[in-house]
Formats: C-alpha cells, structure tokens, sequence
C-alpha cells in the first residue's frame, strides 16, 4: 500500500448494538471509529504490532463526535479516515461514516492523539521511520479538501428568558 492508497474501513451493524430506539447505539459509532483507528495506525506503522515490539502506543486525548443520520441493524458501514495533521508527538485526524450502500452521511468524528511510552506511560516522540510513513500519509491528505467541521465545537443552546415560551 502507498501513501495515496485511501484509508477505509468497512463493517455492519451487528444486532446487539442497536438500542430500544431501533438504531445504532451511540458507544458502538465509537467501537467502529475505534476500529477505523486501527486501521489508519497499522497504515502508519504504529498500530498493534509496532506496540507489541516497541513498547510505545497511540492514546486518544481528545475526541469530537457528531451523529448526523441513523444507522439501523445490518446497515454496511463505510469509515473513510483523513490524517489532517501531525507533530513529533501527535496526530490529529478525521474519520467520516457513511452508509456503505445508500451513501448518506452517519457521523463523524475528529481526533487526536499522542505517542506514549508504555513502560514510562509519559509521551515520547515518534521515531525517525514512522514519522517518515507519517508524513507520506500526511502530504497525500493534504491533496484531499478538509472537512468543513474540523475544529467545530459544541454551540449550547441559548438560556431562555423567564416566562419566554
């Protein structure tokens, strides 16, 4: 794979994850997020393998997620990730999901996350060769429009005034 190969992840909707409301609980848009990460971090070089045999990993520090359409039992799911950014120590990066058949928007969801020393569990830098895959995934998102909501935050709604209907 090259650094311009698209990042997608793809599953279903299992049973047990819809709730009494009939759709997609919210923990597992989260679960297949997660497992979209995982296959962005293998991309990398610093997924599950590199943790085995480096003693370092990836945590998340920071998420915004927005649920934009229901998703229902059995529903294909597409995850298409776009690393947006990144440092000696960090990325920042932007998972969309979308119905894999009916092609309508499910959520999305920003993240960042540091580089850790496992025995320490402090941050560490990358070293030399993943920042090398990092930045050859980086460079060919670049060419790729960035999400309008990167950075959005939560708008709470406005306090009503006593006695306003």
């Amino acid at each position: 794979m090259t650094a311009d190969t698209p990042i997608i992840h793809r599953e279903a909707v299992q049973t047990a994850w819809v709730d009494y409301n009939g759709h997609l609980n919210v923990a597992y848009y989260n679960l297949i997020f997660d497992h979209a990460t995982d296959v962005l971090l293998d991309r990398l070089g610093v997924g599950a393998a590199y943790a085995d045999a480096s003693g370092c990993s990836t945590f998340v520090v920071e998420a915004h997620t927005r649920y934009v359409d229901e998703l229902v039992d059995g529903a294909p799911v597409r995850v298409m990730t776009q690393l947006l950014g990144f440092d000696e120590k960090r990325l920042h990066y932007f998972h969309t999901m979308e119905h894999d058949e009916k092609g309508f928007l499910a959520a999305t969801q920003e993240l960042m996350s540091v580089h850790v020393d496992l025995t320490k569990r402090k941050t560490a830098p990358f070293p030399e060769r993943a920042l090398k895959t990092i930045a050859a995934v980086a460079a060919s998102h670049a060419r790729t429009e960035r999400p309008e909501t990167v950075g959005a935050a939560i708008r709470p709604p406005r306090p009503r005034a006593p006695g306003a209907e």
